[in-house]
């Protein structure tokens, strides 16, 4: 039972990471109509970006984790305006194909620039572990638990209160209307990215702190899918939710497979199968909206 309990609080812990990574699919999709599969790379730049500032600079994390986040800021931006600006208006397929194209070039550049092996953050915290509830969880994760929750509620008093999250909402129900409102859409689709961008950064710099930093990290985005499916596509709430979910199905499969199936790889594909009969019974996920057309 203890066993039980420490992997479903380690679940809860990586389903909030999850979820954040999740908002920032849904980001993009509720703005601009694009499945970004380049979002795993998103978490690689970030991480090998605080990693070298950590290491070749030698400045501290509390210093050089914000300028990775600036960095991916205007990373996420550069990005819209230079690559995915040109490709308005053009068949959503393509646009999906550029971002494939882009994770394949991303991907060979952080090989070529930092090397093909795991390469370690330097010591973040005093003590790597900490007592919580009787339990022994990493510090980061600890960590990474409490900023997730800040982003949670940054986004949801963002997208309610602010003016650009109103504009943003208003240009993911309808451009046209939101354009003859005054409102610039390409701003929009850049501010877009460059949120995600930047939150994707901090499950990368997280994640790569607990395993070590390599090319391996972007397969993160493709496990976050799942999660993005189950909640629906355009939900930030079921992106939370299908994060959470996800992390504790992971954990409690991996508890499955080591006490009685021994099968080796429930951990990995546990998510798919769930993800599977979830979209055999709702194809639009838990929260995604019922998209009905005339013929």
């Amino acid at each position: 039972m203890t066993l039980l309990f420490q992997l479903l609080v380690n679940g809860l812990i990586v389903g909030a990471l999850y979820g954040v990574v999740a908002m920032s699919f849904v980001l993009i999709y509720k703005a601009s109509r694009i499945v970004n599969f380049a979002q795993g790379e998103f978490l690689l730049i970030g991480a090998w970006t605080c990693w070298w500032l950590l290491t070749s600079w030698q400045l501290p994390f509390w210093i050089g984790f914000p300028i990775t986040l600036a960095f991916m800021l205007a990373f996420g931006v550069i990005l819209q305006i230079v690559v995915l600006r040109p490709m308005i208006g053009e068949p959503i397929i393509s646009v999906i194909m550029v971002t494939i194209g882009l994770s394949i070039v991303f991907q060979a550049a952080m090989k070529w620039m930092f090397g093909v092996f795991a390469k370690p953050f330097p010591p973040i915290f005093a003590s790597p572990t900490m007592n919580l509830f009787g339990l022994e969880v990493q510090t980061v994760y600890v960590m990474s638990l409490v900023i997730s929750i800040l982003i949670m509620a940054g986004f949801g008093w963002f997208f309610k209160y602010s003016r650009v999250g109103l504009a943003m909402r208003a240009t993911a129900f309808d451009q046209q209307v939101a354009q003859s409102l005054g409102i610039s859409v390409r701003h929009m689709f850049a501010m877009s990215w460059a949120i995600s961008a930047m939150v994707s950064a901090v499950a990368g710099v997280t994640v790569g702190v607990v395993n070590g930093v390599s090319s391996a990290l972007s397969f993160f985005g493709i496990k976050v899918f799942p999660a993005v499916i189950l909640g629906g596509l355009d939900s930030v709430i079921g992106a939370v939710v299908g994060g959470l979910i996800v992390g504790v199905l992971e954990n409690m499969a991996h508890y499955l497979d080591s006490q009685w199936l021994n099968w080796g790889n429930m951990y990995e594909i546990a998510p798919f199968y769930v993800l599977i009969a979830i979209l055999m019974i709702k194809p639009y996920g838990l929260f995604g909206t019922k998209d009905i057309e005339r013929v």
